[in-house]
């Protein structure tokens, strides 16, 4: 159980730090929107690059934050049962949730991005719009890099829950990690 733990930690850990510079990147979109808006209606120009350079950063963000939300408990839940069980159920319903639908959605992600992505990178694919970002193969790798920390936060969630059903993790100790 010690090793688990350990585990537990380590995950969480990585994903808080990913999470906190992500964070940094948000600042940096909402500049980036601040600067579009005002070329726009200011100056009555817009550039392909900064636009592009907003879904992309957004993306990155939604991506590699998808595991940080995760261990914030950030994701929209229908909990219309979830929320009525004590302790021990909702450990079940996150232990079989993160078996039955996280891991496999995320490895399926995986797998099926991984030559999608590689064919980005082995040609250094760049925008097709004149004036775009050269620099797309970097946002496609988020996608195998962000479902990648998602599923390691579920391996964590499920274990977490795991030790919860066991007796061996109680609320005020998953809180504290």
């Amino acid at each position: 159980m010690n090793f688990l733990k350990k585990l537990c930690f380590w995950i969480d850990t990585t994903n808080e730090w990913v999470g906190r510079g992500v964070s940094w990147v948000t600042l940096g979109l909402v500049l980036v929107v601040f600067v579009d808006v005002v070329m726009r209606y200011i100056f009555n120009t817009s550039y392909v690059f900064t636009q592009e350079l907003e879904w992309h950063l957004f993306a990155f963000i939604f991506l590699i934050g998808a595991g940080y939300t995760l261990l914030h408990e950030g994701h929209v839940r229908v909990d219309i049962f979830y929320q009525r069980l004590g302790f021990k159920g909702r450990a079940w319903i996150n232990l079989i949730g993160v078996i039955v639908f996280l891991l496999p959605g995320c490895i399926m992600v995986i797998v099926t991005s991984w030559q999608f992505v590689y064919d980005a990178w082995k040609i250094m694919e760049g925008s097709p719009d004149p004036g775009g970002i050269p620099y797309r193969y970097l946002v496609k790798g988020t996608i195998t890099v962000g479902f990648f920390l998602l599923c390691l936060q579920g391996i964590s969630l499920g274990i977490h829950s795991l030790l919860q059903i066991l007796g061996q993790e109680d609320l005020m100790e998953e809180k504290a990690s």
